[in-house]
């Protein structure tokens, strides 16, 4: 009637349906990295923040423009007042010149090149380029912790669970033989109709909790399966005597520092001051100012016919050198774009620090649910045994008169309630020491296969 409570600690979950596989939490972890859509997109973004260092190198590169066109044009020029000279023929003053082509063919070609040689602006838009990168890959990395966190999450989810509804199920079949029991010996007259009544209301709440259960448990296995790809897997279960503490917890001020220099969000916000103080420096005076070395070389020419006759004209230039630019007044555009960055700039730094102590705190709970938690799982480890211990001697008790039958109902729950408390305060434990390398940037594979080490197979 009664599963030992050893084997309800330690057994794995009866999902119901037919498995694809066994998967443990590694199995897990890759099938996620695969089939989990936020893993695409996490690396999508990576990939298109990479190209972003291209775009800033880009910026120091020359630019060399070409254009062409040609068409039908209709050009008049017109000259007077003109003084004239040429070898043989004199000079003369107030010559007029005139050309004239209607609906002639005309072309144009240029061809220019640009290289920046001084630009505070271009400067610092190529360094935003470069922190933007950067943060495309804090992002990943990020990304990638929280995805293993939810996995693990999942996989735990599904576990505990299972348990529950396994417990449950024990627990019903017991108060259902409890149920009748008691209806048989008030049939004799041996116990009085309230046993009866007692039974009853539990049978039928139990009954609730397990429908309740059922939809719960089916909610996590839809998670995980959409996480994982993986239809109704058996998955590995806690080992029953596995140590899930870690064998050395490092002092709090060592996390700390560890999450305030790796923290990948931190780290992001960091950036984001960089960025901010870049775009204070694009409009400062010194950036509106900009040197280039300028190549040109073009061609026009337009012919046809017109009011003289046959014509031609033909216009080519090359020229290089330097540009210089320097606005000289832009109506306050600058200064309140400069103004706007430093405010922007604050907040910025309001945000790291709002952060910071976000972080800190987390990192503190972290902490402390694994400082604390040797002695948690010892309390409950010895609360689960106490109610073990106190189940049989009710059950004892009950068959010689000195308990009743809601004694016995009772500690059928409090046993449960032990045993699947252990097993969540043990899963926490193990959540905690994840969480802790996460917030110190240092959640990865072999972190994860410590976890996955304390499965039984």
């Amino acid at each position: 009637m009664r599963m030992p409570f050893k084997r309800l600690l330690a057994s794995a979950i009866a999902l119901g349906a037919v498995s694809v596989q066994a998967m443990d939490l590694m199995e897990a972890w890759q099938a996620t990295r695969q089939h989990d859509p936020q893993s695409a997109v996490s690396q999508a973004a990576r990939q298109a923040g990479e190209t972003r260092r291209t775009q800033a190198a880009s910026l120091w590169r020359p630019a060399v423009m070409l254009s062409a066109s040609a068409g039908r044009m209709t050009g008049e020029t017109e000259m007077t007042g003109a003084h004239f000279s040429a070898p043989g023929l004199g000079q003369s003053d107030g010559v007029g010149f005139a050309t004239s082509v209607d609906n002639g063919n005309s072309t144009r070609w240029s061809l220019s090149a640009r290289q920046p040689l001084f630009n505070l602006e271009r400067r610092a838009q190529s360094r935003q380029l470069e922190i933007a990168a950067d943060v495309a890959e804090l992002e990943w990395q990020s990304a990638q912790q929280d995805l293993m966190l939810q996995t693990a999450q999942r996989y735990f989810d599904v576990l505990l669970v299972g348990n529950k509804l396994t417990l449950l199920r024990e627990q019903q079949k017991a108060v259902e033989l409890a149920l009748t029991e008691a209806k048989d010996r008030f049939a004799l007259g041996d116990k009085p109709v309230t046993d009866t009544h007692e039974a009853s209301a539990r049978a039928h709440a139990l009954r609730a909790q397990v429908l309740a259960t059922q939809d719960e448990l089916a909610l996590v296995q839809s998670a995980l399966t959409d996480a994982t790809g993986v239809t109704d897997p058996a998955l590995q279960s806690l080992a029953g005597n596995a140590e899930v503490l870690p064998t050395s917890l490092q002092p709090l001020t060592h996390w700390l520092a560890e999450a305030s220099e790796k923290n990948p969000l931190l780290r992001m916000q960091m950036a984001g001051i960089q960025a901010a103080k870049q775009e204070v420096a694009k409009y400062s005076k010194a950036a509106a100012t900009t040197l280039d070395l300028v190549a040109q070389a073009g061609r026009d020419q337009l012919s046809g016919g017109g009011n003289f006759g046959a014509a031609s004209n033909t216009a080519s230039q090359q020229m290089i050198g330097l540009q210089l630019n320097l606005p000289l007044y832009t109506g306050g555009y600058r200064n309140a774009k400069q103004e706007e960055a430093l405010r922007l700039q604050d907040k910025a730094a309001a945000e790291l620090e709002r952060a910071r102590q976000q972080i800190s705190q987390q990192t503190r709970a972290a902490w402390l649910g694994l400082q604390t938690g040797s002695a948690r799982l010892l309390a409950l480890t010895e609360s689960r045994k106490a109610s073990a211990a106190r189940l049989d001697a009710t059950r004892i008790g009950r068959q010689v008169g000195d308990r009743t039958t809601l004694d016995l109902l009772q500690a059928e729950t409090d046993a449960s309630s032990a045993t699947l408390a252990l097993l969540q305060a043990r899963v926490e434990l193990l959540l905690n020491q994840l969480r802790l390398h996460a917030l110190a940037g240092q959640l990865n594979e072999p972190a994860l296969q410590a976890v996955n080490a304390l499965l039984q197979r």
